[in-house]
């Protein structure tokens, strides 16, 4: 069973239909994770377990959305991995997409689920005709979640056609997108200076709420001047923005791109070549 499975199981197991019965520390409990909040430096939490019973210390924060995916993480890690312990060092998902840190990225995985079950989340998303970061500043709200960690369900769900996406100064600094967005769409690593999220890194100009742009403005292929985005960013730490783009339902159905950005694809998905050889199949 996968992690986000795990964790739905878990959810409907305890009967849970409202994001206010969410009481990740009593999940925890039920499962033999005790939780302590501690000023713990160098990580954000750990867990250590023997037996059947395990505690998780959890760094204390201001923002409560922090503290609970924490300790749904430490609880995702125990029910996942138990007979391992574990320092996590980050509270937030989407520091593990920058890594290859493949028990680190199941816990998040069922740290989402958990704190987002989708019989709760997804009806919530599609009351919104275009979840942008106001709707999801809503939806942290109510599931008492970070606003990184909603936004980043929202590709997961896969419902709808979107890509996050963080950039700093340098570029592009990592991104997720829906399943079903065909992988033919290749994303720039630069922000064109046409784009609000430019005007926001660049000028510290804000824009609020969706707004249209020509695809061509956030993907490579030359056939992107054909089809409309909408838009949506939000400044973030560090000096970087969050992105949330919208492909339009016609961007959908695009036929592969045979050469694009640095790498090759066919109908079937991506293949790069092999060093010093042919690129056949």
């Amino acid at each position: 069973m996968s992690p986000g499975l795990r964790a739905e199981s878990l959810v409907s197991k305890l009967s849970i239909d409202d994001p206010r019965d969410i009481d990740v520390d009593a999940i925890a409990f039920t499962e033999g994770v005790r939780v302590e909040y501690a000023q713990l430096h160098g990580c954000e939490a750990t867990l250590a377990g023997y037996g059947n019973h395990a505690i998780a210390t959890v760094r204390r924060s201001h923002i409560k959305g922090r503290e609970r995916f924490s300790v749904a993480h430490e609880l995702g890690h125990w029910m996942l991995h138990r007979g391992r312990s574990f320092q996590c060092r980050m509270d937030d998902p989407d520091e593990n997409l920058e890594s290859n840190r493949v028990l680190e990225t199941e816990a998040d995985t069922f740290a989402a689920h958990l704190l987002m079950p989708s019989g709760l989340f997804v009806p919530r998303v599609h009351a919104f005709t275009k979840p942008d970061f106001r709707n999801l500043d809503s939806l942290a709200a109510e599931f008492e979640t970070s606003l990184i960690a909603t936004a980043m369900r929202l590709p997961n769900i896969n419902t709808l056609p979107v890509v996050l996406a963080c950039y700093g100064p340098n570029g592009r600094r990592w991104y997720k997108a829906s399943e079903d967005i065909p992988k033919r769409w290749w994303l720039r690593q630069q922000l064109d200076d046409d784009t609000f999220a430019y005007d926001l890194l660049v000028k510290g100009k804000t824009h609020t709420g969706f707004g249209k742009q020509p695809a061509e403005a956030w993907f490579e292929n030359d056939d992107a001047e054909n089809y409309e985005v909408q838009e949506d960013c939000i400044a973030w730490r560090d000096g970087q923005i969050l992105v949330l783009l919208m492909l339009e339902s016609s961007m959908m159905d695009a036929r592969f791109d045979p050469n694009v950005g640095n790498r090759r694809y066919n109908e079937y998905g991506s293949y790069a070549p092999r060093r010093g050889g042919s690129d056949k199949r």
